[in-house]
């Protein structure tokens, strides 16, 4: 499965062409669904450009994005700098009106566990986020739910590209011998584009979109989404080639 995650937590500072408003994610998610991607991951953002778990903006972005590509899972953040005091961010995933099919919670962070009930309580699926170098993987694989997540997400925060790959096999030596959910790995910045040829390579699921990584393989920038979508699947039909 390859996911597209359109936005993240970047700025308009640093991709002047990042899908920010639910008219844009709406674009996005339709270019690079029909370039290959078979599930969305976004962050809604407020008339500033920051993230934020508010119930109305998270209704807009989710509706705009499903009325574009009807049938394609969506998900979005639950990250801490939306709101850092995790009973509040509870909250307000218990306050959503409109509810993403899925929504990722990471384990590094103070208050997962909660986040990820009320995640729970409300019918959302959860991608557990275990970042390496941190102990994500040990606080998640110790909480007596963890058997309930829709997936898991193998992020390596290791930039660097002769080094992440190991960062990577560190952390699934980890993950695989103690779940059984599907594991999504990613890089990102430098790394994203060997570490998806990994993901390939190991038949697991993976993601790319302008969250990750603001460049093609070659080292041009991206123009959209779709773009990094379109080169992401032909690295993985080629993969599958070989295997």
């Amino acid at each position: 499965m390859l996911q597209v995650c359109l936005n993240g937590a970047r700025s308009r500072a640093e991709c002047a062409h990042l899908p920010v408003t639910p008219q844009e994610l709406a674009a996005a998610a339709r270019t690079a669904v029909a370039a290959g991607a078979r599930d969305i991951h976004l962050h809604p953002k407020n008339p500033d450009g920051e993230d934020t778990l508010d119930p109305a903006t998270v209704a807009a972005a989710l509706t705009a994005v499903r009325t574009a590509v009807p049938g394609t899972t969506v998900g979005v953040t639950t990250g801490a700098w939306t709101t850092p005091d995790p009973e509040a961010r509870a909250a307000q995933v218990r306050a959503w009106a409109v509810l993403p099919d899925h929504a990722s919670v990471n384990w590094h962070e103070d208050g997962a566990a909660e986040v990820a009930i009320a995640l729970l309580d409300r019918g959302v699926g959860i991608e557990a986020g275990i970042y390496s170098g941190t102990p994500a993987a040990r606080r998640f694989l110790d909480w007596s739910e963890s058997h309930r997540v829709l997936r898991v997400l193998a992020e390596i925060t290791d930039t660097d590209p002769r080094t992440a790959v190991h960062a990577a096999a560190g952390l699934l030596d980890e993950l695989r011998p103690a779940t059984t959910s599907p594991i999504l790995l990613h890089g990102e910045d430098e790394a994203a584009w060997p570490l998806l040829r990994l993901a390939a390579a190991h038949r697991l699921d993976t993601r790319i979109g302008l969250e990750d990584v603001l460049h093609l393989p070659d080292g041009t920038p991206a123009g959209a989404n779709a773009d990094l979508v379109h080169a992401a699947r032909e690295i993985i039909q080629q993969a599958f080639r070989e295997f």
